[in-house]
């Protein structure tokens, strides 16, 4: 893939360095800690409004044994089947060079099966994936922040009318403080997350030692039993019981921080225990006291331990938010970098850590839509309807992705494989499904957002292939442009480097600079950008594509790694093997700006192609997003139908 729309040519495996981030020199145990940190703020929130969703919720159910056992079996199983098996030990080992993701998951994919008919379909697939988890980015920090506010009622109800204006500033102060970076508020994530954890812990412990007869609850027999009972009630209540497991595609999205194991042993051996211990505590507290399912997660502390632990849950929200948030972050960036996003600004906010970025667009975007979501539904529980849809969509894709994987790169037997996809295809089909009758209630919202996701990525990416056909279609062969203007143009002192999307053909900024100021320089370099399938591309495989010309013309291609950003002065004074070492104050880039004209040829909706065009203008300047030192910088427009 490339950011210029080209295909991508596939590096020879010893060219491609692997790019990791030290994982293995990192202590696990520090690893793991960051891990609960960052990568289960959002699935470790989730006792805060999972168990209220479900009793108290737009699908109420009655507060006895049977419900309560069947509801706490479907959450164990749950976090079993989707989290433990399907993601820690399966979904984890499909690491792109360390990195995790659908982007990654995809691009890992295409490589090591070369395509196939059905790789359009899957690309689909990833890209709407990408834009189902832009709307869950939205809510996610809206529900969380809500649902810890609202503990401040269980405290005291007279605090009730301060509980949205206190959440909106928090969000507010989130998303202000983000271009400030995470370096320093990072160190603290994971200790305080880990005090978070064994405060779930102790409160259900301290729950269930009064009514242990809860722990039977663990038997799957309590799940069928529910659904005998009543099915219809109870494949409703599957869209609350998810709530459980929301967060769970953090740990695939967030590998590529801490590495596969740590994240499988901060799941194991904290992170898993602790959430069913606090789910169990609050089943108990129910056997006991089934007006408490209006709040059970803050009724289960004794009352001088609850505005406590409304602070520590706000910061475990607020923690939570900032992952998620982060996360979109490089979401962004990896869509930026493969073709399928417009070229935005992203600042990194971190000398040493190349993950910690800024993207001003999507933090203030991200910070609307929430404001919107908080003022528009205002409690968690009107949320939580709107919860669970995106989710679960991402899920399902995950696992028709992850069939694709066993079967056409791992090459499982067939049995095996088949057995598991089937498995994981009715779990998820189930929740999704279940999922979809929450839409007049709110779940309309994350597809409202996922749609309008997906159709700008597609036509993105759909565009940029359109216009650089167009453009090939009169580009001058190379070779014939050399031999008939090397020797009739003026030729001055300096290099020109000529910024172009396709490897092949003369550049439309090199023919228009001929032909307004007739002159060519000394040495002209033809330089086109590539992103790679792989996340990081190494130092010696970057200039590895350089072709000499002739008469001082000089092809070059960059390629860089899909978490990389391209710095392409930096990469031209490593370049030693064209001439003399590059200097700026003596080479000039040329680029060329589009002027995009829609049209009834075939290609695109004629909406489609304003919508294009419009992305078109707004997009970040290659000047910025190439780091080109601005006073050496000339753009050159052209006109393009499509």
């Amino acid at each position: 893939m490339s950011v210029n729309g080209a295909a991508v040519t596939d590096l020879p495996m010893q060219h491609v360095e692997h790019g990791g981030s030290g994982h293995e020199k990192a202590g696990l145990m520090s690893l793991a800690v960051g891990a609960i940190g960052v990568v289960y703020g959002d699935i470790g929130t989730s006792p805060l409004y999972a168990m209220k969703e479900i009793f108290v919720g737009h699908h109420r159910l009655v507060v006895d044994p049977l419900h309560i056992y069947g509801v706490l079996s479907l959450i164990f199983w749950s976090l079993i089947l989707i989290v433990t098996i399907k993601y820690v030990l399966l979904i984890l080992r499909a690491d792109n060079k360390g990195e995790g993701g659908s982007l990654a998951l995809l691009a890992l994919i295409q490589r090591r099966t070369g395509g196939g008919r059905w790789t359009a379909g899957l690309v689909l697939l990833g890209v709407l994936a990408t834009a189902l988890f832009f709307g869950d980015c939205m809510i996610t920090p809206a529900i969380s922040v809500l649902s810890a506010i609202e503990g401040l009622t269980v405290v005291e109800p007279s605090f009730t009318p301060f509980v949205l204006p206190l959440a909106l500033a928090i969000l507010i102060g989130l998303f202000v403080l983000q271009s400030h970076g995470t370096a320093l508020i990072g160190r603290f994530f994971g200790p305080i997350m880990l005090v978070y954890f064994f405060a779930l812990g102790v409160l259900g412990v301290m729950s269930i030692i009064q009514n242990p007869e809860v722990l039977w609850a663990l038997n799957p027999v309590w799940g069928v039993r529910f659904f005998l009972h009543d099915h219809v009630l109870a494949f409703l209540a599957l869209g609350s019981v998810v709530l459980a497991v929301t967060g769970a595609e953090a740990l695939y999205a967030d590998m590529g921080h801490f590495g596969r194991k740590p994240i499988s042993v901060a799941w194991l051996w904290l992170v898993f225990p602790m959430l069913m211990v606090n789910y169990l505590g609050q089943g108990a507290l129910l056997l006991r006291a089934p007006e408490a399912a209006e709040n059970p997660f803050f009724l289960m502390a004794p009352d001088q331990w609850r505005l406590p632990l409304v602070i520590l849950a706000t910061m475990a929200t607020v923690i939570a938010s900032q992952a998620v948030i982060t996360g979109a972050f490089s979401v962004v960036q990896q869509a930026v970098q493969l073709g399928l996003m417009p070229r935005v600004r992203i600042a990194h906010t971190s000398a040493s850590a190349a993950g910690q970025i800024y993207v001003p667009s999507a933090n203030w975007a991200l910070m609307i839509m929430v404001m919107l979501l908080v003022l528009m539904f205002r409690e968690s529980s009107n949320l939580a309807a709107a919860y669970g849809i995106a989710v679960t969509g991402t899920m399902f894709i995950s696992t028709c992705m992850l069939a694709v994987l066993v079967f056409r790169v791992w090459n499982w037997p067939k049995l095996v494989a088949g057995l598991f996809i089937a498995v994981f295809l009715l779990v998820d089909g189930v929740y999704f499904t279940s999922n979809l009758t929450k839409v007049p209630d709110g779940g309309w919202f994350p597809l409202l957002v996922g749609s309008i996701a997906f159709v700008m990525l597609t036509t993105w990416a759909r565009g940029r292939q359109l216009m650089i056909a167009r453009m090939r279609e009169a580009a001058m062969p190379v070779k014939v442009f050399v031999k008939s203007a090397a020797n009739s143009a003026v030729r001055v002192p300096g290099t020109a480097v000529f910024m172009t999307s396709s490897a092949d053909g003369v550049p439309h900024a090199l023919l228009h600079n001929l032909k307004h100021n007739k002159v060519l320089h000394e040495r002209v370099l033809l330089l086109t950008v590539k992103i790679e399938d792989v996340p990081y591309v190494g130092q010696q495989a970057r200039t590895s594509s350089l072709e000499d010309l002739g008469q001082g013309f000089y092809r070059l291609i960059l390629r860089y790694g899909f978490m990389q950003d391209p710095d392409v002065p930096a990469a031209l004074a490593d370049t030693t093997q064209c001439g003399p070492q590059f200097k700026m104050m003596d080479t000039s880039f040329f680029l060329a700006r589009q002027t995009l004209i829609a049209s009834s040829r075939p290609g695109m909706a004629i909406w489609r192609e304003k919508l294009f065009a419009w992305m078109l203008r707004n997009a970040e300047s290659a000047m910025e997003f190439f780091r080109l030192p601005t006073n050496r910088v000339v753009e050159l427009g052209s006109q393009v139908e499509i």
